[in-house]
């Protein structure tokens, strides 16, 4: 099986975002708010299985992602990141450690490309400050 082109991931991680940030206001189960979600937002069935993958992934590992983010915050305290910067670290950390097929540069550049569009302008540099630091280094 070949690995869905990369429009098609970038779409299925801004869906995530878009998911993954309103459910952070609602704190719904996810499992009861994706269709609605799907319904409101449509999308290609090969966006939506990615973005599910993805939404399922970060909240299967939820608590180990979060610990691994405020740990690699530097002058910052978890309260002060944003919903948005947030709910990237989470999506790109989730590839980063489960999705071997996403090397982390990947992830970390989709994650700054997605944050210029969706958070404030300073937001990418620090994210990938983040990001960097969590980055299991090439060998």
């Amino acid at each position: 099986m070949t690995a869905p082109h990369p429009q098609v991931r970038r779409r299925a991680r801004e869906r995530a975002l878009q998911f993954l940030f309103g459910l952070d206001f609602t704190r719904a189960p996810w499992q009861d708010a994706i269709e609605g979600f799907w319904r409101t937002y449509p999308a290609r069935p090969n966006v939506k299985t990615y973005a599910e993958t993805l939404i399922r992934g970060v909240f299967d590992n939820l608590d180990t992602l979060d610990r691994q983010i405020d740990a690699a915050l530097q002058r910052w305290t978890p309260g002060r990141v944003g919903r948005i910067e947030r709910c990237l670290l989470r999506i790109a950390l989730f590839e980063m450690r489960y999705a071997p097929d996403v090397p982390d540069k990947v992830a970390i550049n989709e994650a700054l490309e997605i944050a210029k569009r969706y958070a404030w302008d300073e937001a990418p540099r620090f994210i990938n400050g983040v990001l960097d630091r969590l980055r299991v280094p090439d060998e």
